[in-house]
């Protein structure tokens, strides 16, 4: 079972993806509300795959992205955005993030983009 660590500065995000993926069946071990928190988190439970907004206060996704892939660069991250963020998602792309899902997005896309992520 691939275990994941969620990323979004909003609890009602979080608990959504976190509820989609458990659906799926996959174990979400940790959550985080910035880019800050993401790597702290990122390090100290090192799961499988990542979900990460890209816009949250304090540290970005983006940032985020970037210094955790510094930190390992085989780690699984999925970017989520909102509709318009093509240019930070293709940044995130060249960071290292290994895929992306556009909110709102179907429980079904979700699900297939981290198993696809986990092959």
């Amino acid at each position: 079972m691939s275990t994941v660590l969620v990323v979004d500065d909003a609890a009602f995000m979080r608990q959504a993806i976190s509820g989609m993926l458990v659906e799926a069946g996959f174990q979400v071990i940790g959550e985080a509300v910035n880019g800050k928190e993401a790597i702290e988190q990122y390090l100290k439970l090192n799961p499988d795959i990542v979900t990460m907004d890209v816009t949250m206060p304090i540290m970005s996704g983006l940032e985020a992205t970037k210094e955790i892939i510094k930190e390992d660069p085989n780690a699984k991250i999925c970017m989520v955005s909102a509709l318009g963020q093509q240019k930070m998602i293709l940044q995130a792309l060249k960071y290292g993030a290994k895929d992306f899902v556009i909110k709102p997005f179907e429980r079904e896309r979700l699900a297939a983009t981290i198993r696809q992520m986990t092959e």
